[in-house]
């Protein structure tokens, strides 16, 4: 039977917008809710993997994205000691993909665009509502009611009920979708934070080869460098046994850290800088009768691959299928049930523990183990057959096919 009644989905980052759109293509009503009065524009996930952009040209959606982002199809793991260097070079799965690059573009242009493309081409199906958060939900059985706050502004506002035929909870790791239905987040949070700071500086000028994706081992202090369009972003982990925030974001902190990756005269330029405590959770299910999650809603990990976002737009689209094969006529769900199963399992196999692999390989304390890993990492660069069995794992193909491929 076909769906109906709109699918309700709370949160317009990247993995609402996915779902949305690929639902509206498919002709399935849609309210796309977001809290805030307008998109956000936090300097948050930039990277996009290839089979995530191969999504994303399915939709259209991926041409209009690299036209704003910057493509690279080489990454770098340096150790910070020696200056050693393991390229790894995207190019080696031109077969496999039509993007052999990751793409570096700020998650905000991504959601402004399908935000726009809903509202132009889909005013039939889709709705796109600001300041609308969700405050609950009940599951009728044939539908579900929906409880919103609408923000007036000025401290105004009223609560209303939309109904529809299923809620996606897409509203990050502190869903409100998520604990509306009582589903466990479980895992662990670390004890140290991460700072990020973002410079206009040049810092390809600083460092030898530098390429526009580099991970830094250090025993002492390891660093992440990405380039965004416009931006270097250096991430820098903190000593956790101190908990005060404003430490790790004042000026003389930030300028020495920078300076400790790369002597400089005078000041480093800084236009933005956030810290953030980072958690390995997953949700214990993703799907109660018809209310599910999805994105940061679902699952959270450690930002080292970049495989956050990219898995949260795997989910969208996942879910997005099976939902199509719903309003097609198929039994909903046992279809749920899988998207449940595929994308928990899968998730729990390989991201949470890929993305831990990632930061214990940077933060090796012992010397003499960091230099055996950076040894193994370049050995593995030259040698093309275990470069693409890295690259397939990094890059999430393998994540992917193991569940349910790009259908």
């Amino acid at each position: 039977m076909a769906i109906t009644a709109p699918v309700i989905i709370s949160g317009a980052g990247p993995v609402g917008c996915t779902l949305a759109l690929r639902l509206a293509r498919g002709g399935v009503p849609v309210r796309l809710l977001e809290a805030s009065p307008s998109l956000p524009e936090t300097l948050r996930a930039s990277t996009f993997h290839p089979p995530t952009l191969d999504m994303l040209d399915r939709l259209g959606m991926a041409a209009p994205l690299v036209a704003q982002g910057l493509v690279c199809p080489r990454f770098q793991y340096r150790d910070r000691r020696t200056g050693e260097i393991a390229e790894f070079d995207l190019g080696l799965l031109a077969d496999l993909t039509r993007h052999p690059y990751r793409l570096q573009a700020e998650q905000w242009k991504y959601t402004r665009l399908v935000w726009e493309t809903l509202q132009r081409e889909h005013p039939d199906v889709a709705g796109c509502l600001f300041s609308h958060a969700v405050r609950g939900v009940y599951d009728t059985g044939e539908g579900v009611e929906v409880l919103v706050w609408v923000d007036e502004g000025g401290g105004r506002g009223h609560e209303a009920v939309l109904r529809g035929s299923y809620l996606v909870g897409c509203d990050g790791a502190d869903s409100v979708v998520r604990r509306a239905v009582g589903i466990p987040f479980e895992g662990f949070t670390y004890p140290e934070r991460f700072v990020v700071v973002s410079t206009p500086f040049p810092l390809e000028e600083k460092f030898e080869r530098l390429a526009p994706v580099n991970y830094i081992a250090d025993p002492e202090e390891w660093l992440v460098l990405l380039r965004t369009p416009s931006l270097w972003r250096v991430l820098i982990p903190t000593d956790p046994a101190i908990e005060d925030d404003s430490r790790w974001l004042a000026d003389r902190w930030i300028q020495d850290r920078l300076h400790h990756m790369a002597p400089h005269d005078g000041d480093y330029p800084v236009v933005h800088r956030t810290v953030y405590r980072v958690h390995q959770r997953v949700a214990a299910s993703w799907h109660r009768g018809r209310v599910l999650i999805a994105g940061d809603a679902a699952h959270v990990n450690n930002p080292l691959g970049g495989m956050g976002m990219n898995g949260g737009i795997h989910d969208a689209w996942n879910l997005g299928a099976k939902l199509l094969r719903a309003h097609a006529g198929e039994d909903a769900m046992p279809l749920l049930a899988a998207y449940d199963r595929e994308r928990r399992g899968v998730t729990t196999r390989f991201v949470q523990e890929q993305t831990m692999a990632n930061k214990k390989m940077l933060e090796a304390k012992d010397p003499g183990a960091q230099a055996r890993r950076q040894q193994d990492l370049m050995a593995t660069a030259a040698d093309p057959a275990r470069a693409r069995a890295f690259l397939l794992r990094s890059s999430m193909i393998d994540s992917l096919r193991e569940a349910g491929g790009l259908d």
